[in-house]
């Protein structure tokens, strides 16, 4: 049961990431075609939406082969003024005795 909750954390962080490049392209592709309103625009938007797509996948993948994408994500979304926070109470702890 344990290793279940492990799998699907790690197919929801490989989703993801695989979303964030996808977007990326969805978006500069959107960009080319409303540029472009003709079909070589709608063609190119297409293409560099598929290509975010493609890069999403092999990162993704490439993350969740070696060290996890729970892993990877997590150290994205740490905030360092938090750590900051945390050495600055040490510090005060220790000067104050």
């Amino acid at each position: 049961m344990h290793k279940l909750f492990e799998i699907i954390t790690e197919v929801v962080g490989w989703i993801q990431i695989v979303l964030s490049p996808t977007l990326l392209g969805i978006g500069f592709g959107f960009g080319i075609y409303l540029n472009f309103p003709n079909l070589t625009g709608t063609i190119f938007g297409i293409l560099i939406a598929v290509i975010g797509l493609l890069i999403g996948i092999v990162l993704a993948t490439k993350k969740f082969k070696t060290t996890g994408t729970i892993d990877f994500l997590s150290r994205i979304s740490a905030s360092p003024e938090l750590d900051n926070l945390e050495k600055s109470q040490i510090e005060k702890t220790k000067t104050e005795k």
